[in-house]
C-alpha cells in the first residue's frame, strides 16, 4: 500500500493542492471570497450550466442509442459478433482529440456533410453530443450488456407464461434487475462527459466550454489562477458525488442479483423483431462509429494533388513552422512515453490492487475511491500543478522527460486496478496460505501463486494503460516540451493553425494515432483473461468502473 499512497500523494494530491492553494491564497491569507465572486459571474454560470446540461443530454442520448446493442450482445448469437464487439470498443480507447478530429472531419467546415449538403455543425452542441455518444457507446454496451447476459431468462419467461406481454415482462422483470447496471453506466458516462475536454476544445469553438475547457482557458490563456482554482474545487466536489453514487450502484449490482453463466441465456437470432433489432444495431455502428472514422481516414488521404499519402509525407518535415521537429517525431515520442507510463501504471496499480485484495476497512475503501479520482479531476489542473509544484529539489522535474509518463500513468492506474482487482479477489486465499506454511516469502508466494493466475489479466490491464496513456491530452498539453510533442498535443497544435496543410497533417496524425490504438485493442481481444467473455469485453464487463 505504501508505494501507491506515496505515488498518488506526490504526483496527484500535491500538484492539485498546490495549484488550488496558489489560486486561493494571496499575500499569505486564504481568499475564500473568491468562491462567491467566481460562482456569481454570469459567464461562469453559463459554463456551469452548459457543462451540466450537455452531460445530462449526452448521458440520456447514449443510453437510448446503446441499450439495444447491450441486448444484442447479451442475448443474441450471430456471425461476426466478436468482431463487432471489438469495433464498438474502439471509440472508448481512442484519444478524445482523435474523436473530436473525426467529427470535425464529418461535421465541420469542409467536412463530409458540408461538402454534400452544406450542413455544418462544428460550432453547435449537436456535434459535441454525437461525439460523446460515439465515445461512450461501449461503456453502456459493456456495463449493461455484461449484467444482462448473466440474468436468468427463465424469470422473464415465467412472466410471459402468466400472460404478460413481451414488453411488460421486460419492464417489470428485466429492467428492475438491470437498474444498478444502467445507473452505473449512466454515472460513468456522465462523469466522462461532465469532465470532457478534448472533444469540446476541438468542436465547441469559442461559444461552448465545459468546466475542464474553462479551467484550461483561465489557466493557460488568462493566467487567472483564483478562478481556475474555484472551478477545480467545483469539479472536484461534483466528481466526488458521482464516484460515491457509482460505488453504491456497483455494490448493489454485485449483491442484489442471482446470476447464471452468460452462455446459458444466448440464443441465435430468430423472429422478425430480433432481426430488426440486430439490423438497427448494425446500422447504428455503421453510422455512429465507422462513418466518422472512415471520414477521418478519407480526409487524411485527400491531398491537394489527389488521393494519396501527401499529408503523411508532409509529416516528415518541420518546414510548416508549427513544430521545432518534424511532426512524425510525435509518433515515436508518444510510443516511448506510453511504454514508460504503462510500466509505472502496472507497478503502482498492481501493488494497489494487491493491497485492496488483502485488506478491508474504511481506509481501504477510501483509497479505492481515491484511485478513481484521476479519471474525473481536471487533468488540466494536474498538468499545470506539475509545473507549479514539481519545481524544487528533490522534485524539480520540470525539465525531465519523466514528467509526461508520470502524468499519463495517473490515468492508467485506475484501469489497471479496475481490471486486476476482480481477478485477484477470485484467487483462493488458501493457496497463498499454503505457500506461506511451506515457507514461501510474500514475494515468492505472489510470484508462484498469484502471477500465473492473473498473468493474462495483467496483459489486458497493460494494454488499457498503454492506450489511455497514448491518448492523454489534458495534462500533457502543459508539460510536453515543444521539441518532444506527443501525438494528441501535435494534433491539437495543427488544428489550431490555419491552412489546408495543417488540417491535412492533423488528420494524418489522428489516423496514425487511431491505427495504433486499434492495433492495441485487437491484441487485447486475443487475450482472454477469464473464463467468461473475451479480452477487452471481459475486462470492461467486470470492472466496477466500466
Amino acid at each position: 500500500m505504501a508505494v501507491p499512497v506515496v505515488f498518488f500523494g506526490i504526483f496527484f494530491a500535491y500538484p492539485v493542492a498546490a495549484i488550488v492553494g496558489r489560486g486561493l491564497r494571496q499575500d499569505g491569507a486564504w481568499q475564500f471570497g473568491a468562491l462567491g465572486e467566481v460562482l456569481g459571474d454570469p459567464d461562469i454560470g453559463q459554463v456551469l450550466w452548459f457543462t451540466l446540461w450537455q452531460a445530462l443530454a449526452s448521458t440520456g442520448l447514449t443510453l437510448v442509442v446503446a441499450m439495444p446493442a447491450a441486448y444484442v450482445f447479451a442475448r443474441l448469437e450471430f456471425p461476426g459478433k466478436s468482431l463487432l464487439r471489438a469495433v464498438v470498443t474502439v471509440p472508448f480507447v481512442l484519444p478524445t482529440v482523435v474523436v473530436g478530429t473525426a467529427f470535425l472531419a464529418l461535421l465541420g467546415r469542409g467536412g463530409l456533410l458540408d461538402d454534400l449538403w452544406g450542413l455544418r455543425l462544428d460550432t453547435t452542441v449537436w456535434a459535441i453530443l454525437l461525439a460523446h455518444v460515439f465515445f461512450n457507446y461501449a461503456v453502456v454496451v459493456r456495463t449493461v450488456g455484461g449484467l444482462w447476459a448473466q440474468l436468468d431468462p427463465r424469470q422473464e419467461e415465467a412472466a410471459r407464461m402468466l400472460g404478460a406481454s413481451r414488453f411488460r415482462a421486460w419492464r417489470t422483470v428485466t429492467l428492475p434487475a438491470l437498474g444498478p447496471a444502467v445507473a452505473a453506466a449512466a454515472l460513468m458516462v456522465f462523469l466522462f462527459t461532465f469532465t470532457s475536454f478534448g472533444v469540446v476544445q476541438i468542436l465547441g469553438g469559442p461559444g461552448f466550454a465545459t468546466l475542464e475547457v474553462e479551467i484550461y482557458r483561465q489557466t493557460a490563456q488568462l493566467l487567472d489562477l483564483p478562478t481556475a482554482a474555484v472551478l477545480t474545487l467545483v469539479q472536484f466536489a461534483a466528481v466526488g458525488v458521482i464516484l460515491a453514487a457509482h460505488a453504491w450502484t456497483v455494490r448493489r449490482r454485485e449483491s442484489a442479483l442471482s446470476l447464471v453463466d452468460a452462455a446459458y441465456a444466448v440464443r441465435r437470432v430468430r423472429g422478425t423483431g430480433q432481426r430488426i433489432l440486430l439490423g438497427f444495431v448494425l446500422a447504428t455502428v455503421a453510422v455512429l462509429i465507422l462513418l466518422p472514422l472512415g471520414v477521418l481516414v478519407e480526409r487524411a488521404l485527400d491531398a491537394p494533388g489527389g488521393y494519396g499519402l501527401g499529408y503523411f509525407r508532409a509529416l516528415m518535415s518541420a518546414d510548416g513552422g508549427a513544430f521545432l521537429v518534424p511532426p512524425i517525431d510525435a509518433v515515436a515520442n508518444s510510443l516511448q512515453y506510453a511504454a514508460v507510463a504503462t510500466l509505472i501504471a502496472l507497478l503502482v496499480g498492481g501493488l494497489a490492487a494487491s493491497a485492496l485484495t488483502r485488506r478491508a476497512g474504511r481506509f481501504t475503501r477510501g483509497f479505492d475511491a481515491l484511485l478513481m479520482l484521476p479519471l474525473g479531476v481536471s487533468a488540466v489542473t494536474v498538468g499545470f500543478g506539475f509545473l507549479i509544484a514539481l519545481d524544487r529539489p528533490p522534485l524539480d522535474l520540470r525539465a525531465s522527460w519523466i514528467l509526461v509518463p508520470l502524468a499519463q500513468a495517473l490515468v492508467g492506474v485506475p484501469f489497471v486496478v479496475r481490471t486486476m482487482l476482480p481477478v485477484l479477489r477470485a484467487v483462493d486465499s488458501r493457496l497463498r496460505e499454503a505457500a506461506a506454511v511451506l515457507g514461501a516469502s510474500p514475494w515468492r508466494a505472489w510470484r508462484e501463486v498469484d502471477l500465473p493466475l492473473v498473468r493474462r489479466a495483467l496483459l489486458v490491464s497493460a494494454g488499457f494503460a498503454f492506450a489511455v496513456s497514448l491518448g492523454e491530452f489534458g495534462a500533457t498539453v502543459f508539460i510536453a516540451r515543444p521539441d518532444n510533442p506527443t501525438l494528441p498535443v501535435a494534433v491539437a497544435r495543427l488544428l489550431g493553425r490555419a491552412g489546408d496543410l495543417n488540417y491535412g497533417q492533423a488528420m494524418a496524425l489522428s489516423t496514425i494515432l487511431m491505427i495504433v490504438c486499434v492495433v492495441s485493442l485487437l491484441l487485447l481481444e486475443r487475450v482472454r483473461p477469464l473464463s467468461r467473455g473475451a479480452g477487452t469485453a471481459g475486462a470492461l464487463d467486470r470492472t466496477g468502473a466500466f
